[in-house]
């Protein structure tokens, strides 16, 4: 199952002269990803490669390293470790011996590799959307049980009756989650698929 990083988490090392940083770090769009880029990338440095990956949408980019020898390694680093809605950047201090393209390849992907091995993950669960309504008086409960579950509250909407609530939770804790809904309401709370 794929996993996403809890924080930013950094590794260094020197081959042959040169100087790799190695940053990643979680993200929840594309827009995100360039950011942290941004943010993170030294001008100074020789070269700052990167990649990225949400769901089925990826990018790489090998900043004037030889096609294929930075960005795509990265990339394969992520997949490589089953990682989603992750950017990870590389900074490069050249230090004046060539590595060649294999080399490039190995310490690229190798500093990727070893980075995500040693941050801290969590796995991402699919959750599927409902929604529906509670009183005033219900939603802390609703709250603690949609918690218990790992469920998260997308939106929540005070009426003049209560509450109506969109809510996300994994498919196969929505039965559970429903029942003890009923339970709570007396039949009231019924989850609607968005």
């Amino acid at each position: 199952m794929p996993s996403t990083l809890l924080d930013l988490c950094e590794f260094r090392e020197e081959i042959r002269k040169s100087r790799f940083i190695t940053l990643a770090g979680p993200i929840n769009s594309a827009a995100e990803a360039m950011s942290f880029i941004e943010r993170h990338s030294d001008p100074a440095a020789t070269h700052n490669c990167w990649a990225w990956k949400i769901g089925g949408q990826y990018r790489s980019n090998d900043d004037g390293e030889p096609g294929g020898t930075a960005g795509r390694p990265i990339l394969a680093a992520i997949e490589a470790q089953d990682c989603d809605q992750v950017v990870v950047l590389v900074i490069r201090w050249y230090g004046g011996i060539q590595l060649g393209t294999g080399g490039l390849a190995r310490a690229y992907g190798g500093g990727a590799n070893k980075c995500l091995q040693q941050a801290p993950k969590r796995l991402l669960i699919q959750r599927s959307e409902y929604n529906c309504s509670c009183a005033f008086s219900e939603l802390a409960l609703v709250k603690l049980r949609l918690a218990e579950v790992d469920g998260l509250v997308l939106d929540e909407q005070f009426t003049a009756n209560g509450v109506d609530l969109q809510i996300a939770v994994g498919a196969e804790h929505q039965p559970a989650l429903q029942q003890q809904l009923a339970d709570l309401s007396r039949g009231r709370i019924i989850l609607e698929a968005c």
